[in-house]
């Protein structure tokens, strides 16, 4: 079967068609660019082949950055801090290269595993769960960033308005979802128990990354009733990382140097 091309038209009507025909396909790098490629490639002396791989590939690195940005912004984090900007010396004792792993690796992702990182407040585990989303939106993985209360608070709403379902399958659309702080979600059956439902509806689906300043020890005061709390614990140590982050506060040692 022999191809049947389409007479290209004269070059000034190229000129005028080729701008319309790229905005209708969607090809904004090639509406844009194409003039400048092609000038490129006359001195240069690139074969039609190369002409083409240019342009797509600037194409492709727009449509990517577009994507990153729009990752990020739906993230919303909590602030512009990396991972480079966390003190890991104030905490020694956590392993720096275990947090980056995890912050560079998306293979947990794919496997549906959790993060926990337990600590006292003020140790930097928000700023923690905040790199690593932010590192692992670069590689282009999707994440959400929930304080605790305000996630109840969401959920709870979904679940007055019939629509609790629809807002966790609406969550799946996540890799990640963070649960910062969850010990301040207070032991109420009604916040609990849309908590809880969570927990049951991301297990070995999505991905969970939950802070707590509290031990699992403790965290009857967040479920509302012990088989509650087992049972949510059990499926988010089940295939997870567990990071103990011990140290004393960073506002605690900024009020004491300013006291000194």
């Amino acid at each position: 079967m022999t191809n049947s091309w389409v007479e290209p038209p004269s070059r000034p009507a190229l000129e005028s068609a080729l701008p319309s025909l790229l905005k209708q396909l969607k090809l904004a790098q090639f509406r844009s660019q194409w003039q400048a490629a092609e000038q490129q490639a006359i001195a240069d002396g690139w074969s039609p082949a190369s002409y083409l791989y240019v342009l797509a590939e600037q194409e492709h690195q727009q449509r990517h950055q577009a994507r990153l940005r729009r990752l990020l912004h739906e993230a919303q984090l909590p602030w512009p801090k990396t991972l480079a900007d966390y003190d890991w010396s104030a905490i020694p004792d956590l392993d720096h290269h275990q947090i980056e792993q995890l912050a560079h690796d998306t293979s947990w992702l794919d496997r549906a595993e959790n993060l926990l990182l337990f600590g006292p407040s003020g140790v930097g585990k928000t700023h923690l769960a905040s790199g690593i989303c932010r590192s692992l939106i670069a590689l282009d993985r999707s994440a959400r960033f929930f304080s605790g209360t305000t996630l109840v608070q969401h959920l709870q709403q979904a679940k007055a308005d019939y629509a609790l379902a629809k807002a966790l399958t609406k969550l799946d659309r996540y890799a990640l979802l963070v649960i910062d702080d969850i010990g301040y979600v207070r032991k109420d059956e009604a916040e609990t128990s849309v908590l809880f439902e969570l927990v049951m509806h991301r297990y070995e689906r999505r991905s969970l990354l939950v802070t707590s300043n509290q031990p699992f020890s403790e965290w009857e005061n967040v479920f509302s009733t012990s088989a509650m709390t087992v049972a949510a614990v059990d499926r988010l140590v089940d295939h997870s990382t567990i990071v103990q982050i011990s140290g004393e506060s960073y506002r605690r040692k900024r009020a004491r140097r300013s006291a000194s």
